[in-house]
């Protein structure tokens, strides 16, 4: 066989002919490198070379051949298992090399190649056990052979059981060719011709050394109650069922012995169809049933079963004349009693054999006879049954199991039982009575209930003890009995004496089989994974360590997760979702982390992960209940969220569904959700999923809103803003709104405190803490009542509480803080018109600066002018609360509340006469005020001096000429022209004379007339105004000079008095007259005028004169400047009482300076000393004694406050 006969052959003299083993050389070259369907075209060529027209070339190419069963291509690895089928029919001695081979194709991946596997095991497990019968010696290597033959064998009887559909129909033919190949055929057996030359039991020697007739006789067997047990597999497949309905009829035809089994199969079947077929597959199901039981009545030994065949025939449908027509005619029946004793015989003759074998100790110890199969009891068990169910089925009690029955009908017909009914024809038969109790008997059978069972139980009791007699009888049995299990099992076959043994000295033969597969390490590998599948696992494996069982699971979910591409391909990724959450809830620690890692990495295409491991674990949350514990669903939940968090421009909402889709929403999850909301970049986001929170789970939206109010006092402005808006509209829904109002109320309460508690700190306890308030503590405690005080006006009264029980520090706070909620509110809110009404005591302040608010850009309404006129006039008689309403108030109501007015602080006053005077900036329409300008300064000089100090009434005037835009020269002529016609003269008419000519020195000729004027109304009768008179007339010279000469004698001389420095230029300026003008002058005059020495005047006149100079003095000093820069709000609301005050003092005296000479400064100091001292202040409004304290801590206010505020805190 090493060489061919061919090789070396020349035809003719240089020409060389390529021999056959050259082409298949070139041929598996060429196959090495072409793709597949060329491939397979050479290699059958190369099979066709060495197979079939050359032989001998078989064995030299085996290897090369079978190194192509590692080829990627399906196609190619199958033409591998069709060489080795006909490599080994060609050549039996092949099989010691190449049914290693076939057993590793047996266990590839692919179906179709596994399904190709099982068809040539098919064809040569017959050709082996032919090769083995035929072996006069076998040897080690065909033991093993035959051993891994079996070992393959149980592998496809475990196929049965396979997830594939094709793979289990192709091992119900392999168990029907291995049924018909281990059980004897006899003369009755219908073979196909094609099959006459098979091998069968019959063939085997009962004394061949290796194979043993009763372990294969048994093995069949063993292999037709699988096929049974398959058949009525509740979820057995259509095609599967029809299958086996096939192979069940070949096997009946061929092996009569079996006939009593398949009959009752098919009985069972008819009885107990599989729920999960379908309409048209259970018609389909029937029909081949009726098919295969005529093809079995059709055979001659079926007379025992016509009735049963027959019965089933006619309840499938088919007339009786197709059944007579079928069945066989009475001479075929005769060979029935010859295959019966036929069947005898042999069992008596194997029984004898046994004993021969024994004796003789050469052969391997065969097991004991064999039991009654399973299915023969269940055939004599069914036969019992429906004897003992036929007499009972009377009329009366099969009407009783109808009515019983209908109960549990189904609501819907199904679908096995709507295929399959047939009318009953022979109704009430004996015949069809008997079928019925047969029928029955069946149900009962099957489910393990019924008298015949119980009987064929005790005979089968009764069976097993003789046997154990008859085992005790022989010392010999227990080394037979010992040698079957491992035969039975599919292990390598054992023979008394050191079979055993013989394997494992075998080995190294083995091994020298020729590459790629060694047929040694093959056959021991199969025959140990056949123990492992076959024995207890705890026999063979050892338990694994905790850690080594950790890193195999962890790796199992690595593979997992790593597959998720390849899933979302096959459309499975559901499945893997689904496989992932569950696998990881069961286990703790780092796999766990590995899989939110896993998901956090890409969670927009891995959220339908996320949320199936979130539910999953909260399903198991639930089901622990009421002892689970939420650790393992918070965990889950908090890196989630957290994860999302830590990921950049979140936009698509995930973060929200996240939220929003978790079964339960924990302390931690709600923190991360607070942190996101705290997330200036996202702020929006977050408190968009807390609202979604609060209105879409209304069992804890409590919880959610209690969250969002801590947010609204929150230090980052934006995240505050935001809250608040937010909370602007939940507070809208009524089922929302007491507990905001309740919040924000309870959160402004805080402000009673004497130092800010803990919670405003962070703390969860309500404590005091030792540091203290400040004004962002303060707003703080604020925010949501303000943002709440435009919806709800009723919330003002609750801040006025609060207000009169702080402290100084608070209260300014509060007054600085109010003013955008009550523009908001409007003068025209009921509830604020309301607090005015009522003002309570000790928030007249906080009223005050309401009214300032309210007023300060737009005129005052009628409703809240009438509301502070009578607060004023029956309450609180304070004439700041008048302020921010006098453009509303009438005339005289003004005038009689200036002097009041002027005496409050600069700043306030300063508020007032802008009011007054209509120079405040004004949003709304300009309102009229109810005194002109002119009136104004006319009133300012008639207040009286016993309700009002005389330096405040001057302060009130010097405002009154720092407004030149308003006081023109006009106004002021205007003005002096009447206070000049009053009786008796004002005191301050020639200190505003004096102040208009500075500022308008264009008004002299009209000052001249003035001072003309006065002389007519003996201005000497009025000393204050005398001493401004001479003051003026000194300022005014050389224009005075004419006025001065008008003046009596004794008015001239006191001028002189007071001003002696003007005698000589008077005089001058009498020389300079004509001689008829000075003709015109009086003697007296001149006399006085030419006088070098004034008389003394008397000590008291002395006295009197001094303090009138120093009047005049004062009055002279302190004229107005020209117009100086007013001063902007900011500028205003930074200075303090004392500076506004010197600023003015200073303001008033500096041009006058820098006009007059030094001693005007001594004349100031004594007009000082001369006026009179001032009034008292009016009292604070709030009298209490215990609220001394406070008071006098606001007075200070005003060193902080806004203008606006001024009049507000000027009262405290």
């Amino acid at each position: 066989m090493e060489f061919s006969a061919e090789e070396g052959l020349t035809k003719g003299p240089g020409v060389i002919i390529m021999t056959t083993s050259e082409k298949v050389v070139e041929l598996l070259n060429h196959a090495a490198l072409i793709s597949t369907d060329e491939k397979l075209i050479v290699l059958k060529q190369v099979q066709e070379l060495i197979i079939n027209k050359d032989p001998s070339l078989l064995d030299n190419f085996l290897d090369e051949m079978i190194a192509f069963q590692t080829d990627k291509s399906i196609e190619v690895r199958k033409f591998v298992i069709g060489f080795i089928e006909e490599a080994c029919k060609r050549d039996n001695e092949l099989l010691l090399r190449l049914v290693a081979n076939l057993n590793m194709l047996l266990k590839d991946e692919s179906v179709n190649v596994v399904k190709k596997a099982i068809l040539t095991l098919t064809q040569l497990y017959k050709v082996t056990l032919q090769w083995l019968v035929r072996s006069k010696a076998v040897s080690e290597m065909q033991e093993a052979c035959w051993d891994l033959v079996t070992q393959m064998k149980g592998d496809v009887l475990v196929l049965l059981d396979s997830e594939n559909d094709g793979v289990r129909t192709h091992a119900i033919k392999f168990t029907e060719s291995l049924i018909i190949t281990l059980s004897p055929r006899t003369a009755e057996s219908d073979v196909p011709k094609r099959q006459e030359g098979d091998i069968s039991l019959d063939k085997v020697p009962k004394d061949h050394s290796y194979i043993h007739y009763d372990v294969l006789c048994e093995e069949g067997k063993s292999a037709l109650e699988k096929l049974l047990k398959f058949m009525v597999h509740p979820a057995i497949s259509s095609i599967n069922l029809t299958t086996a309905l096939g192979s069940l009829a070949t096997i009946a035809r061929q092996r009569p012995m079996f006939m009593s089994e398949v009959v009752q199969a098919y009985e069972m079947l008819h009885a107990n169809l599989p729920p999960t077929l379908a309409k048209s597959q259970v018609s389909s199901v029937r029909k081949n049933l009726k098919l295969h039981l005529v093809a079995v009545l059709k055979h001659p030994c079926s007379l025992e079963f016509q009735g049963q065949i027959s019965t089933l025939l006619l309840d499938l449908g088919m007339p009786q004349s197709d059944i007579t027509r079928s069945t066989p005619a009475p001479r075929e029946l005769r060979k029935r009693p010859r295959h019966e004793q036929y069947t005898e015989g042999k069992k008596v003759k194997m029984e004898g054999t046994l004993i021969d074998d024994d004796e003789e100790k050469e052969e391997p110890a065969p097991i004991s006879a064999p039991k009654p199969a399973a299915v023969p009891v269940a055939q004599s068990a069914i036969d019992l049954t429906a004897e003992f169910l036929h007499p009972l089925l009377n009329s009366e009690n099969v009407a009783n199991l109808v009515l019983i029955s209908m109960v549990y009908l189904p609501d819907v017909m199904p679908a096995s039982f709507q295929a399959t009914y047939t009318p009953v024809e022979s109704a009430g038969t004996d015949a069809q009575i008997k079928h019925l109790a047969r029928l029955m008997a069946t149900q009962m059978t099957a489910a393990g209930i019924g008298p015949g069972l119980e009987q064929c139980k005790a005979r089968g009791d009764e069976l097993t003890k003789e046997e154990d007699k008859e085992d005790e009888s022989g010392g010999k049995d227990f080394l037979i009995k010992r040698k079957v299990p491992p035969v039975l099992v599919g292990q390598a076959i054992s023979v008394l004496g050191g079979y055993s043994e013989k394997v494992p000295a075998g080995i190294p033969a083995v091994k020298r089989l020729p590459e790629p597969i060694l047929p040694s390490a093959q056959t021991k590998m199969a025959g140990a994974s056949g123990r492992k599948k076959m024995f207890r696992l705890s026999d063979v494996i050892h338990p694994l360590s905790d850690t080594q069982i950790e890193n195999l699971t962890s790796k199992a979910v690595q593979r997992i997760l790593n597959s998720e591409k390849t899933i979302t391909q096959s459309g499975m990724s559901h499945v893997r979702v689904k496989l992932l959450s569950r696998l990881v809830t069961q286990f703790e620690g780092i796999m766990k982390e590995d899989v939110l890692r896993f998901i956090l990495d890409d969670i927009r295409t891995r959220s339908d992960l996320a949320f199936s491991l979130l539910y999953q674990e909260y399903n198991t949350y639930l089901s622990q209940l009421p002892s689970g514990l939420l650790d393992s669903y918070d965990h889950c939940l908090y890196t989630l969220l957290s994860g999302l968090q830590e990921k950049p421009e979140q936009k698509d909402g995930l973060f929200t569904k996240l939220v929003l889709e978790a079964p339960l929403i924990t302390e931690s999850a709600l923190e991360v959700v607070r942190r996101y909301c705290e997330d200036e970049s996202r702020v929006y986001l977050g408190m968009s999923t807390l609202k979604d929170l609060i209105i879409k789970r209304p069992s804890r939206q409590f919880q959610y809103l209690h969250v969002l109010l801590d947010l609204s006092s929150h230090e980052k402005e934006k995240v505050r803003n935001t809250a608040l808006s937010f909370l602007k509209r939940m507070y809208e829904k009524d089922n929302l709104r007491d507990y905001i109002e309740k919040f924000a109320l309870n959160y402004m309460q805080l402000l009673v405190h004497p130092n800010p508690p803990s919670l405003l700190f962070g703390a969860d306890k309500d404590t005091e803490v030792a540091s203290p308030w400040t004004e962002e503590t303060v707003r703080q405690c604020l925010f949501l009542y303000l943002s709440l005080l435009p919806l709800n006006h009723r919330l003002v009264h609750e801040l006025a509480s609060v207000y009169t029980e702080a402290i100084a520090d608070i209260k300014r706070s509060v007054l600085r803080a109010i003013e955008q909620p009550i523009r908001g509110m409007g003068m025209n809110s009921p509830e604020l018109l309301l607090l005015v009404e009522n003002c309570p005591k000790g928030a007249e302040t906080l009223v005050t600066r309401c009214l300032h608010i309210l007023t300060d850009k737009v005129p005052p309404s009628p409703e809240l002018v009438e509301r502070v006129r009578d607060l004023y006039h029956k309450r609180v008689p304070d004439v700041r609360f008048l302020i921010p309403v006098l453009n509303g108030l009438e005339k005289n109501e003004v005038i009689q509340a200036l002097p009041k007015l002027i005496k409050l602080n600069p700043i306030v006053v300063k508020e007032v006469f802008n009011r007054l005077l209509g120079t405040q900036h004004s949003e709304g329409g300009s309102s009229v005020s109810p005194l002109t300008p002119g009136d104004l300064l006319i009133a300012l000089h008639n207040i009286d001096s016993t309700k009002c100090d005389m330096k405040s009434i001057i302060k009130a005037t010097n405002l009154c000429f720092g407004e030149k835009n308003v006081y023109t020269s006009e106004v002021l002529a205007v003005v002096m022209q009447q206070l000049m016609e009053q009786n008796p003269l004002p005191i301050l008419l020639m200190r505003t004379v004096i102040q208009s000519l500075t500022m308008y020195p264009r008004l002299g000729g009209f000052v001249m007339n003035i001072l003309a004027r006065l002389i007519i109304k003996q201005v000497w009768k009025y000393p204050k105004v005398w001493e401004g008179f001479v003051k003026c007339c000194q300022r005014t010279k050389p224009q005075s000079y004419s006025v001065l000469l008008q003046l009596p004698p004794a008015q001239l001389t006191s001028v002189f008095e007071r001003c002696p420095e003007m005698r000589a230029p008077l005089l001058q300026h009498v020389h300079s007259f004509t001689p008829h003008q000075q003709a015109h002058i009086p003697s007296s005059i001149m006399a006085i005028l030419e006088a070098t020495k004034k008389p003394e005047p008397k000590p008291a006149e002395a006295v009197a004169e001094k303090e009138t100079e120093h009047a005049l003095a004062a009055t002279a000093g302190e004229e107005a400047p020209t117009e100086s820069p007013r001063e902007t709000p900011a500028q205003q609301e930074a200075a303090t009482v004392k500076e506004e005050e010197e600023s003015m003092e200073q303001e008033e005296s500096d041009p006058v300076t820098q006009e007059e000479p030094a001693e005007n400064t001594e004349q100031e100091a004594a007009e000082k000393e001369a006026l009179p001292e001032e009034e008292p202040a009016e009292e604070p409004m709030e009298e209490a004694p215990s609220e001394h304290s406070d008071k006098q801590e606001v007075e200070n206010e005003a060193d902080e406050a806004p203008q606006t505020e001024s009049v507000s805190e000027d009262m405290e």
